[in-house]
């Protein structure tokens, strides 16, 4: 079983992205769990998301203590949460931030895990002249964690993203691109 951890804010998109990824893991054969865990958070509070990912039926349905991979879409959050709780010791940090993986590394204070990052931020603002990062770190997060392919991110999403914006293609088509601009930018 593979489980990753997503620390955003509300309204940057965990809990889509963590849908988002859990359905293109499906299409491809396995099974997921992708679930949000928040209570009546306000816009910009922090917010948990979480997928469970396997080549066999999952049983169990809990927040994820110890996961494989954590995303953090927001880096102000470091300062507040303690987004490397339970991180396996082999385990992978992806950060949505311009800094490098060896300044976050240390900034963490992290030995055994390898850091990630990637300027999400940036790419959402002149992909969709928005900051909603998520969309890119889906990008980041595939190149990482190597359990999909790009190609299969991208069909299962625009099929996703398409159904939802209907009206407005050039979101999709934004989307779509900032997906495939993170996965060549992501650092580490």
């Amino acid at each position: 079983m593979f489980e990753i951890r997503w620390h955003g804010r509300g309204g940057q998109g965990a809990k889509t992205a963590a849908l988002l990824f859990g359905n293109a893991c499906m299409a491809t054969g396995k099974y997921f769990q992708a679930f949000p865990e928040y209570g009546p958070e306000r816009m910009g509070a922090p917010v948990l998301a979480f997928d469970r990912l396997s080549d066999t039926p999952i049983t169990i349905h809990c927040g994820i203590e110890t996961p494989d991979v954590v995303i953090v879409l927001d880096p102000t959050l470091i300062e507040t949460q303690n987004v490397k709780q339970g991180l396996k010791k082999d385990g992978k940090i992806l950060i949505n931030t311009a800094e490098s993986p060896s300044f976050m590394k240390d900034k963490l204070g992290l030995d055994t895990q390898k850091v990630f990052t990637v300027d999400a931020s940036t790419i959402a603002k002149e992909c969709l002249g928005k900051e909603i990062p998520n969309t890119p770190m889906l990008g980041a997060l595939t190149k990482i964690a190597g359990l999909i392919s790009l190609d299969d991110l991208i069909k299962d999403s625009k099929v996703k993203l398409e159904k939802k914006f209907r009206r407005t293609p050039e979101i999709v088509e934004g989307n779509i691109a900032s997906i495939k601009r993170a996965y060549e930018e992501v650092k580490g």
